[in-house]
């Protein structure tokens, strides 16, 4: 990773707030084409230690790096809408800047939801309105994508297409992505690095390898209940927007038509 791939970095950085650290000692960095996920249990500090990052907040203690002219796309957890007013899917897309009707519509299309253009978002599905807010997030072609609980609402059939997606999205791109997430289990292989946080980094790595990491189990024992293993795709084939299998890739990356 070159010196210009870097697109946010924190270096031992802390916020300090209401007499306590919220997060201390924080070192990370996204580059370009890289997916970052920060795990940890409500409170951990992950909202935290992004809003540092993205200058939202200024740190306490450490430097905090962005590249110039950074360009962001952010997916939030929640949209804080007055649902009781009616907005079509189209109209939500620009409330986050200005976009032509073909941007839009080659957004939408993107993630499979280009006939919801239309649809009042208010009867969107929960795994829609998360396609329509991707949509919307890299609309505008930022450098890097932050994800705020990217599944929100969604089963874990549909959680494993839209990390499917995000992953072709940063393929085809190459922006960084920085996802928040506290489910242990959406932790996919595609991610190339996990950072474990809870009030500062417990571990860090690929998810592999933190799959046999004695601090990843300390962490998954102490913070989770309940919580699932890291969930592996081994990913040599497409789908649609309903899982099927529209195409499988061969030893040697060529396409061949798929089966169900």
């Amino acid at each position: 990773m070159t010196a210009s791939d870097k697109l946010i970095a924190l270096h031992n950085a802390g916020y300090f707030t209401d007499n306590r650290w919220l997060v201390q000692g924080i070192n990370m960095s996204v580059a370009r084409g890289e997916i970052v996920t920060l795990i940890g249990p409500n409170g951990g500090g992950k909202s935290t230690t992004v809003k540092l990052a993205l200058g939202l907040l200024k740190q306490s203690e450490g430097q905090v790096f962005r590249h110039p002219k950074l360009k962001i796309g952010y997916m939030p957890q929640k949209l804080l809408i007055d649902w009781s007013m009616p907005i079509r899917v189209n109209r939500l897309m620009q409330m986050s800047g200005k976009a032509s009707n073909k941007q839009i519509e080659a957004a939408l299309d993107r993630v499979g939801v280009l006939h919801l253009k239309r649809q009042d978002a208010q009867a969107l599905s929960g795994g829609e309105m998360q396609r329509v807010l991707l949509a919307r997030a890299f609309l505008h072609e930022p450098d890097l994508l932050v994800l705020d609980e990217p599944v929100q609402g969604v089963d874990f059939k549909g959680e494993i297409l839209l990390y499917n997606l995000i992953t072709e999205i940063r393929d085809e791109t190459q922006c960084g992505i920085l996802m928040i997430s506290h489910d242990l289990h959406v932790v996919m292989a595609s991610t190339d690095k996990v950072i474990c946080l809870n009030g500062h980094i417990c571990c860090q790595g690929s998810p592999l390898s933190l799959e046999n990491s004695p601090d990843y189990a300390r962490f998954k024992g102490t913070q989770f209940q309940n919580s699932h293993a890291v969930y592996t795709h081994s990913h040599n084939h497409q789908h649609d927007i309903n899982d099927k299998i529209i195409h499988n890739i061969d030893e040697n990356g060529s396409m061949k038509k798929g089966q169900e």
